[in-house]
């Protein structure tokens, strides 16, 4: 049987199939934007390291100028995919995909630049923060500083709460949803704007605990059932042009337990918390929204929530 670590590791993403991979490689926004910011961070002779390199794309990317590219994968299927892939492209001789734990494993010698991609909605489900904290430390013990680069640099995640549509052909099912980010989706509405909840800068130590409480004015009269958690992954600074390159995930809307009906220009409250790399049940757990003048929640009846 196996015991409550591993159960979590499988849980948590470190075992995604195949294909959801091959569906990573078919995301253009994806794909685009760590492209560009590979070809902006790796110069030509630097070393690089990926941890969890899946089919190896980005360590690809960066075999265009690295001398040297070591792409650490824990999943044997997707080590035996990523070696078939960097045959089957020029560079990939470059590539080192290499079969061992991204939290135990550190290269050879020293690295000018770290990609990381363990990135879910709000940093949730997989190890991107943990990972790279395990990492800072087993590294400055091995070769002292500076670190290298690391590549998302930062990420912004904010909150926004919502009215979302949960009746599919007349059944009530308040899901968690993913929406693409440029796509008007009906019956989902904005009850305010987002608000930043956290900036994580991955030069800097970060804690995987997050919890924040917050305030919005309701745009809008409506019910709040849903929160929207929107990440902006921040994948390189561009300082000479005062730009950066970014990657959006799609927004994820987790139905509130008690949808609260608001007018505009309530003030609506707002709290919750969870530890990064957690599941969504967890998240879902701690999610609170009241209205400020009225510290008890006004529960909707389900009727109401879904008209």
């Amino acid at each position: 049987m196996r015991n409550e670590s591993e159960i979590e590791s499988c849980y948590l993403g470190q075992f995604i199939p195949v294909h959801y991979h091959h569906n990573m490689l078919m995301d253009q926004n994806r794909m685009h934007g760590f492209k560009s910011a590979i070809h902006y961070a790796v110069r030509p002779g630097h070393k690089v390291l990926e941890l969890g390199g899946g089919t190896g794309v980005l360590s690809w990317f960066a075999a265009a100028k690295a001398d040297k590219v070591y792409c650490v994968e824990f999943n044997p299927d997707m080590v035996k995919e990523a070696r078939k892939m960097m045959a089957l492209n020029p560079n990939g001789h470059k590539v080192e995909v290499v079969h061992a734990d991204a939290f135990e494993y550190l290269p050879p010698e020293p690295v000018d630049v770290v990609i990381c991609e363990m990135i879910h909605v709000g940093m949730l489900r997989e190890k991107q923060v943990q990972v790279i904290e395990a990492f800072k430390i087993r590294y400055l013990e091995r070769f002292g500083g500076p670190l290298p680069v690391f590549l998302p640099e930062a990420a912004i995640m904010a909150v926004q709460p919502m009215q979302v549509e949960y009746d599919f052909e007349g059944f009530y099912a308040p899901i968690v949803q993913f929406h693409e980010t440029n796509v008007i989706h009906p019956g989902t509405i904005d009850m305010a704007p987002p608000a930043v909840y956290s900036i994580l800068d991955f030069s800097q130590p970060n804690d995987p605990q997050i919890a924040w409480e917050g305030e919005f004015v309701a745009g809008k009269s409506g019910t709040v059932n849903a929160l929207r958690f929107i990440t902006k992954n921040i994948l390189a600074v561009v300082q000479e042009e005062g730009s950066t390159i970014d990657w959006l995930n799609h927004y994820m809307s987790l139905p509130v337990a008690t949808p609260v009906a608001v007018k505009a220009g309530d003030v609506v409250q707002v709290s919750f918390s969870y530890r990064a790399g957690g599941s969504l049940p967890s998240l879902e757990a701690t999610m609170r929204v009241s209205v400020a003048q009225d510290m008890v929640a006004t529960p909707v009846h389900l009727n109401t929530a879904r008209a």
